[in-house]
């Protein structure tokens, strides 16, 4: 009887081990799903901007910044102005496996871009892949990738940006009362 017990308890049981983060250890990144769009003042031509959103462990220290596309170009440049926004670099990057950050993605060994792998030597950082549908093992930047779509994107939806100069100016004022609400 135990045994049936224990064995149908275990079908429903859903453990999840608990992370603790310790101050300036980790930033976790990853894109937004929702885009918002430069209108170029010539042509009228509309073209989305992707959002991308980073997360402090401990500290849930948010950094957002809109970039033409999720390419490695654009993946390095944004971590890039990531470590200088923060004054300096995280022990770890815990990222997604998208194309620019993992060739191979794999649960125990995943296979990092090579050009994303030598930027975090030249940081003196780690990337750490979360696994492949494992939302809970970066589940710092999805709250924060969900607090910014409400609260920077929705609030920029109606306005209308001619440059990404422009589009990160205003998000760099949102990001600021963000954080500072957090504290």
């Amino acid at each position: 009887w135990f045994c049936t017990t224990f064995e149908a308890w275990k079908q429903r049981a859903q453990p999840s081990m608990r992370q603790t983060h310790i101050g300036g250890e980790k930033v976790f990144v990853d894109f937004a799903g929702d885009t918002i769009d430069i209108f170029d003042p010539i042509t009228g031509e509309v073209r989305a901007m992707k959002l991308f959103v980073a997360a402090m462990g401990a500290s849930n220290y948010t950094y957002a910044e809109a970039c033409p596309s999720e390419s490695l170009s654009d993946w390095i440049g944004v971590h890039a102005n990531l470590f200088r926004y923060l004054g300096g670099v995280p022990k770890f990057v815990v990222c997604d496996n998208l194309k620019a950050a993992v060739t191979n993605p794999d649960r125990y060994d995943p296979g990092i871009n090579r050009t994303y792998a030598e930027m975090a030597g030249h940081y003196g950082t780690a990337i750490l892949a979360a696994r492949p549908r494992r939302p809970k093992d970066k589940a710092k930047v999805e709250v924060a990738v969900q607090i910014a779509q409400r609260w920077i994107l929705a609030r920029l939806r109606n306005q209308r940006f001619f440059s990404l100069a422009e589009l990160n100016a205003a998000i760099r004022g949102l990001v600021v009362e963000l954080n500072a609400r957090q504290m």
